[in-house]
């Protein structure tokens, strides 16, 4: 089985007495983390609350009816947790409890996890999130020089478990995860009320990675309002298909201020979306698949290691631009993303005088690992 980067950070958590909470979106393997985490113990309590009867189990209970079910347990594993109605003050209720259980909560979705987790349960919570494989748990799993011959496949397929253990069905796998999967949450939240709109506007968002963003273009495009763009495309951050990076801009005149992109977590589900598999040599955008894997790759690095960084790109109005900027501890860091190993690419100087960035690196398949 392909260890998971956070697998052994959870367990270091086990003896503080807090609730544990994993957030990923659907089939990116949480289910079979906690298998792996649950071996080793023998008295463990599974809960689905995908399944109705399950997340009754834990709607409206007291502290002492919690307690009461949870106590004779090493670890409880409490799967698709958004589906308990007020589970954050269950949550809560179980965190105060100071119990010898482990309990373990695992969401798809932060839409109302985020809502209701958050403010009842505040510092009673340890929060980790799980993606799609990186390219370095792959590479522990197999080795780097594998992983950089299967490079091409990965930009076109991507990162999902099953599409990764089951190569020969990897187009079939994400067609039907992008079809049936990936809006579920989205779906059934309260707020959505045109479907036809979010798939439109997913689509909108895949022709354009790697290109920044305007909400009022899109929403001209799909023939609907700011406001609506907006909302849909927060609705699908919380529910972890795309992320975004806002533009960086402290001194210069002519940057561009308000400017956003917006990455896919996974570059398969990007070209399920689109329903392009089609081989990097055949492709226009190769490019675009190459810096949006970068990014989301850095994203999750990140992530696991708790690396508290800010992420942005930079551009000016004369089309100056730097794929991405890191910022920590006043420290500034640029990348530039090449797929083609020939391509040339320098430092803007004004970037250089207004900001002296600690390092400059032009990312290419022949140094990223460092990178990744």
């Amino acid at each position: 089985m392909i260890k998971r980067y956070i697998e052994e950070k959870i367990r270091m958590d086990f003896n503080r007495k807090k609730v544990i909470v994993v957030l990923g979106a659907r089939q990116v393997g949480k289910t079979t983390l906690l298998s792996a985490i649950g071996q080793g113990h023998r008295k463990i309590l599974s809960l689905n609350c995908d399944n109705y009867d399950d997340a009754l189990e834990l709607e409206g209970k007291s502290s002492t009816e919690l307690a009461h079910m949870l106590s004779p347990y090493e670890l409880v594993f409490i799967d698709e947790a958004q589906r308990v109605k007020n589970i954050g003050l269950t949550l809560k209720k179980i965190g105060d409890l100071g119990l010898d259980t482990q309990v373990i909560v695992t969401g798809s979705s932060s839409l109302d996890m985020a809502d209701e987790i958050n403010e009842p349960a505040t510092g009673r919570l340890l929060t980790y999130h799980l993606f799609p494989f990186s390219l370095s748990e792959l590479a522990a799993f197999t080795s780097p020089r594998e992983e950089r011959r299967l490079l091409e496949r990965r930009l076109v397929y991507g990162f999902y478990p099953e599409v990764v253990n089951e190569p020969a069905d990897a187009k079939r796998t994400l067609m039907t995860l992008t079809n049936n999967y990936l809006y579920k949450d989205l779906f059934a939240y309260k707020g959505l009320k045109k479907p036809d709109l979010l798939q439109k506007l997913v689509r909108a968002l895949a022709l354009q990675v790697g290109s920044e963003v305007s909400y009022n273009e899109l929403a001209n495009l799909l023939g609907a309002d700011r406001g609506t763009i907006e909302m849909y495309i927060n609705l699908l951050e919380k529910c972890f298909v795309v992320f975004r990076l806002d533009s960086f801009s402290r001194n210069l005149r002519n940057e561009i201020k308000k400017g956003k992109k917006i990455y896919f977590y996974d570059n398969g589900v990007r070209n399920a979306v689109l329903s392009n598999f089609a081989p990097l040599d055949t492709r226009l955008d190769t490019g675009a698949l190459w810096e949006n894997l970068m990014v989301s790759e850095r994203k999750k690095r990140n992530l696991y290691a708790f690396n508290y960084v800010n992420m942005y790109f930079w551009r000016t109005h004369e089309q100056q631009e730097i794929d991405l900027i890191e910022e920590a501890d006043g420290v500034i860091r640029a990348f530039e993303f090449k797929w083609n190993l020939r391509g040339k690419s320098k430092l803007p100087k004004s970037f250089e005088a207004s900001y002296a960035p600690e390092t400059y690196e032009v990312v290419t398949p022949d140094n990223f690992w460092p990178f990744v």
